[in-house]
């Protein structure tokens, strides 16, 4: 499942296709999101007590992971999600732009793009000291 909490999404099948929203929850087991304002259900709730009131009660209901896509930060766009490595950490990369998702990663290049200009080394060598040369030659 490529979708995380807290991402935004947008649908792309079913009754509210294109609309987007915020990930409030997710199930791996059962390959399902919640996302924010869609698939809104109605739901009677009843007086209890007497000074409560009946009410219908909308929330929203859980739609399976392959009918949203990622909305990319930087594209604007819903998109696949691709996975490449940076720093050794295995993260969610734009599948267009090839833009990081994951935010603790966003900040930081992609490993193929480092891998593609690699640094110059060049070796510091230690100057010699004077003092050494002198008590060699006594």
């Amino acid at each position: 499942m490529n979708v995380k909490l807290n991402d935004t999404v947008v649908v792309i099948t079913g009754k509210d296709a294109g609309k987007q929203g915020k990930v409030i929850a997710t199930s791996p087991k059962n390959n399902t999101v919640t996302v924010e304002g869609v698939n809104l259900q109605s739901k009677a709730k009843k007086a209890r007590k007497a000074n409560e009131v009946s009410q219908i009660v909308k929330k929203e209901g859980a739609i399976d992971a392959s009918n949203v896509m990622v909305v990319c930060t930087s594209c604007g766009k819903g998109v696949r999600v691709k996975h490449s490595l940076v720093d050794g950490k295995k993260v969610r990369v734009c599948g267009k732009c090839g833009a990081v998702l994951d935010k603790a990663y966003a900040g930081k290049k992609t490993a193929e793009a480092a891998q593609e200009a690699p640094k110059k080394r060049t070796r510091k060598r230690a100057a010699k000291k004077e003092e050494s040369a002198e008590d060699k030659a006594e």
